[in-house]
């Protein structure tokens, strides 16, 4: 459980970014949901609840923008977004249950990097972008690299619009436990692909080689060697370095039969 001395709503972005750095154990408040998990006392707890604008998943012409304070409920029952991004959806429908995803919230989860995140992952295999309030737009996979956190808010995810065919794959001991590994893939009308991989367990990356391989329409079969090899996989409480490399494989033949 964590614990904070002050309490401070915010109107605005603005006001929110202010009080975060004037202190370094100051925290923005999201859902909650992990920072409950901790036992870390914090100076500031900032409310941006009452934000307008971050709370919305809106539909542009070419783009959808998901606020930093949408929910997981809304990423899986929005039928919009469903429509161009089914795997978003699919990513986030068996977490635990709907009481936790209508807590948890997109920026939160997004700008903490979880390696167990299975929406990062399914953003990942999408043409992805983060809005920080003062770092600006940042392709997701260049967020990711990033090994320092910034002192700065998500205030919204981009994503443009495609065409594509997608899937999400993943194995977890139980409903309500983390992935032990996570797979998402899209596929555009030219044949290129997009395959993400997290819980590695570390955060979710992109497997180019195995990608270059199956956009040249090569041996699907010989793919799912090539990503054994090509990422790196270690291991902790919930599977082996080996059992994550033999999933990894499995679950790219299986993610491979569904966009074809």
């Amino acid at each position: 459980m964590f614990t904070f001395k002050n309490f401070f709503v915010a109107s605005t972005i603005e006001e929110a970014y202010d009080e975060l750095i004037k202190n370094k154990k100051n925290v923005l408040l999201g859902g909650t949901s992990y920072l409950r998990m901790g036992n870390t006392n914090y100076n500031t707890a900032i409310d941006i609840s009452n934000v307008s604008e971050i709370d919305k998943i809106i539909e542009k012409e070419d783009s959808f923008e998901i606020g930093a304070m949408v929910s997981f409920r809304e990423i899986e029952t929005n039928e919009l977004l469903f429509n161009y991004f089914p795997v978003l959806s699919h990513a986030v429908e068996d977490i635990v249950g709907v009481q936790l995803r209508n807590n948890v919230r997109v920026g939160a989860t997004v700008f903490t990097k979880h390696g167990f995140s299975d929406l990062i992952t399914a953003l990942l295999c999408l043409d992805s972008y983060v809005v920080l309030y003062k770092g600006g737009v940042l392709k997701l996979e260049e967020f990711l690299k990033e090994k320092q956190t910034r002192k700065d808010i998500l205030t919204k995810i981009i994503i443009k619009k495609e065409k594509l065919k997608s899937s999400f794959q993943c194995v977890r001991k139980s409903k309500a436990d983390y992935s032990i590994l996570n797979l998402a893939i899209s596929k555009n009308e030219k044949g290129e692909v997009r395959i993400s991989v997290g819980a590695r367990p570390g955060k979710a990356v992109l497997a180019y080689e195995t990608m270059e391989h199956i956009s040249k329409g090569f041996d699907k079969k010989a793919a799912s060697e090539i990503i054994r090899r090509e990422l790196i996989f270690d291991t902790n409480m919930r599977g082996s370095k080996e059992y994550r490399e033999l999933l990894s494989m499995a679950l790219l033949e299986k993610a491979l039969m569904e966009v074809e």
